[in-house]
């Protein structure tokens, strides 16, 4: 059997996506591949850099730095990435470049500015490109915050998949922050996870209902959900490229190279302060869920995929401002009431962890900035009109870049 020396709780790896943009035009700029030899003194895919590594993704004009191994804990983290942040954006000025936060850039237009990472592992995105066209949004403009959670055999996997499927669909109502994309508001707060969720539409095992399936352990997983994918790509992917745990696209997918569990539905924020506050809310209420503090994991088993993945589409769209009008899935988090928005539901989910010491007091600081202004997706809208230039959004993804390179969360009275 696969065995972890970390067990529950005992470790944590986080990965921030940003993108690469023209310090004055804010366009995308496809220039990671320089930024890493730049740094690393010849060409590569990964820099190391004390805790943390910079890395290549799909999209040339996407940055990713990441923990290089599990912290055991996520105090005085966003420090850390901040100063990182500082580093990264030193380099970027000499070529008059600079990082932007947020899900999505408000403009690209993907068909036109996608251009693919072309050197280590480029066939595996050249095979990604020939199966799914990678020319959209859903591929080519998306950058998020993954968490990484370790389990240390089959009864802890079981237990961690069960508690982060039921809360995945909340996710969204903390973390969106992609309001506009191909230069417009469209109505919905977090259209990366709306067009990340059709990326795959030719297969769909692969993405599935994003939500994942209720497994009963590593061996069922594998089965169930891996074995299927696997069939259903073999056609298109006879080389089997594409054959590896890391191809699922779930929301939260089991990373069995690392015994850990990948939660993949969270939009990158503005500044780290405000993903690492999310992080350990996230992480305190998995907590509270794993030790059945509310609810047996029998029950939570019991939920069905197709009803979770609703809530999560009603999330999505609306993010904080969402309503939950179930008993019973509010009672499961501790909440005694028949319906409510999700921002109260974090509200409760927040206090009870600060009480029990969970939460530093930044991070209850930040927690409290987005339960006073809302997710970056609705602070962002706040700052836009209804229907705004490019002018307009030069202003406000302007500020976001400031944001991130000072580490301080965005107001909406930055805005117009």
């Amino acid at each position: 059997m696969l065995s972890s020396a970390l067990r529950l709780f005992e470790g944590y790896g986080v990965e921030l996506e940003y993108m690469l943009v023209d310090a004055g035009t804010l366009c995308v700029a496809p220039r990671a591949d320089w930024l890493l030899a730049e740094a690393a003194g010849a060409e590569t895919g990964e820099f190391e850099s004390g805790e943390l590594a910079w890395n290549n993704e799909l999209a040339l004009h996407v940055i990713e730095l990441k923990l290089r191994r599990p912290r055991p804990t996520l105090s005085d983290l966003a420090p850390v990435f901040q100063a990182e942040i500082g580093k990264v954006n030193h380099l970027l000025a000499q070529r008059d470049l600079q990082l932007m936060p947020s899900g999505m850039h408000p403009w690209m237009d993907p068909a036109r500015e996608l251009r693919l990472w072309p050197h280590e592992n480029r066939d595996i995105y050249a095979a990604f490109d020939r199966i799914f066209s990678c020319k959209g949004h859903g591929w080519a403009n998306l950058q998020s915050m993954h968490i990484n959670l370790p389990f240390s055999d089959d009864a802890e996997f079981r237990q961690l998949h069960t508690a982060i499927r039921f809360l995945l669909p909340l996710l969204p109502g903390l973390a969106a922050s992609s309001p506009v994309m191909d230069g417009r508001r469209t109505g919905i707060a977090d259209n990366r996870l709306a067009v990340y969720r059709r990326n795959c539409a030719r297969i769909p095992s692969v993405t599935g209902l994003v939500v994942p399936e209720v497994v009963t352990g590593i061996d069922d997983y594998q089965e169930r959900i891996l074995a299927r994918i696997y069939a259903d790509l073999a056609p298109h992917d006879r080389e089997g490229v594409l054959a590896e745990e890391w191809v699922n696209a779930r929301g939260a997918i089991a990373r069995f190279d690392r015994m850990a569990i990948e939660i993949r539905v969270l939009d990158v924020q503005e500044c780290p302060l405000m993903d690492i506050a999310f992080a350990r809310l996230i992480v305190a209420t998995l907590r509270a869920l794993c030790g059945e503090t509310w609810c047996d994991l029998p029950s939570l088993e019991g939920w069905r995929t197709e009803d979770l993945a609703r809530y999560l589409e009603t999330v999505v769209e609306h993010a904080e401002r969402a309503e939950i009008h179930d008993r019973r899935y509010l009672s499961a988090l501790g909440f005694p009431a028949t319906s409510a928005r999700v921002d109260r539901l974090w509200a409760h989910l927040a206090e009870r962890a600060a009480v029990l010491g969970q939460l530093d007091r930044g991070c209850e600081h930040a927690l409290e900035h987005y339960l006073r202004a809302g997710t970056l997706a609705t602070r962002i809208g706040t700052a836009l009109p209804a229907e705004p230039d490019r002018a307009d959004l030069e202003h406000v993804y302007r500020e976001l870049c400031d944001c991130l390179a000072t580490g301080r969360p965005f107001a909406t009275a930055a805005g117009r």
